[in-house]
């Protein structure tokens, strides 16, 4: 029981650590092209610390097979979107309250609205079709699945077409970072000033510390599976409900401490895009693998959280319709619907 659990741990530390490299990455690469803040939050931002729950599905569907491990990967692809749009939001919401209370900041979100309105519109439209047509429409997995990845790829040219302000965020390449200090340790570079991040960094560095991240989240991936399909048989819990809840949570991670440490930095834009931007993502390009590869039997619980995902995006449009922004009140209430899914699954 000990050794499944360790192993877990080690493979989450593996994927979460591969994700932070990964998006700095990104981050470093979409400065790099001086892209907007929209741009890099809800596209390269939102995909890097997307990956770690998308590469759950595809190494659980296409490596492992099995009912179990397809069972699995279909609870990490709905349990994506609904931790996003319950736990996420509230986090977000959470951290602009505290810091309401410590008088650091207003009870406000100063995002774009345009752009927050255009993620959740999209994730409602794709995500709705992927959960009821095919329970309406037999054997339409594979058109529907067409679609989605169609929909992802009108996004990001919406994305890249809409105004939006420069980037705000900035960071210095951490592999660039550890060789600078290397040489430093070394006293090959005493007295010599660092270099300003993104000034002369090399596109092939990027590149590569992208490359690397991604080939180590691969690896966390495939044991993180290994080790949940033996605790979940051990527990005599169900494969999906036990991945649905438990995969998600420790995945979505980097979009949890990314977007509050963006919101306790006043970069609300990056933080809810990172965000939004992830749930587009998942509902597109990561339902379109459960569509295309497993029978997509979509009901129970399991449909409840679709649900309910779709309610708690549906209430922060409402928010943006009539208040001309995103009220961190309606972020608060993403933690309401997740308790309500909480003791539905308690009751059961």
């Amino acid at each position: 029981m000990i050794q499944p659990v360790l192993f877990l741990i080690f493979s989450l530390l593996m994927i979460l650590l591969s994700a932070e490299f990964f998006t700095n990455g990104i981050e470093s690469f979409g400065r790099r092209l001086s892209l907007s803040q929209a741009v890099v939050g809800s596209i390269f931002a939102a995909i890097g610390t997307a990956l770690p729950e998308t590469i759950l599905p595809l190494v659980a569907i296409l490596l492992h097979g099995g009912d179990t491990a397809r069972k699995i990967g279909v609870g990490a692809i709905l349990g994506a979107p609904f931790m996003l749009s319950t736990l996420a939001f509230f986090a977000v919401g959470l951290t602009v309250l505290i810091c309401r209370l410590r008088n650091k900041r207003k009870f406000v979100l100063h995002v774009e609205p345009g752009s927050t309105k255009r993620d959740l519109v999209f994730f409602i439209v794709m995500y709705g079709a992927a959960i009821f047509v095919p329970f309406l429409v037999p054997h339409s997995h594979l058109l529907v699945g067409g679609f989605l990845v169609s929909g992802y790829v009108l996004y990001v040219y919406s994305a890249f077409k809409a105004e939006s302000a420069d980037i705000l965020h900035a960071e210095q390449l951490h592999f660039e970072k550890l060789y600078t200090d290397f040489r430093r340790f070394a006293g090959m570079e005493l007295g010599s000033a660092r270099p300003e991040p993104y000034k002369n960094t090399s596109l092939l560095l990027i590149c590569f510390q992208v490359t690397a991240s991604l080939v180590t989240m691969v690896g966390g991936a495939h044991i993180f599976v290994g080790g949940l399909e033996r605790l979940s048989l051990s527990w005599g819990m169900s494969p999906l409900l036990f991945a649905l809840l438990v995969a998600p949570i420790a995945t979505e991670l980097p979009e949890k401490f990314n977007s509050i440490t963006w919101t306790l930095k006043g970069r609300d834009t990056l933080a809810l895009g990172n965000i939004t931007g992830a749930m587009v993502f998942q509902s597109t390009f990561t339902v379109s693998v459960g569509l295309f590869f497993t029978d997509w039997r979509i009901s129970g619980l399991a449909l409840l959280s679709a649900v309910l995902a779709l309610v708690s995006s549906l209430i922060v449009i409402v928010s943006i319709q009539f208040g001309k922004k995103v009220s961190p009140g309606a972020m608060l209430f993403g933690g309401v619907i997740y308790a309500i899914y909480a003791l539905a699954i308690l009751s059961s």
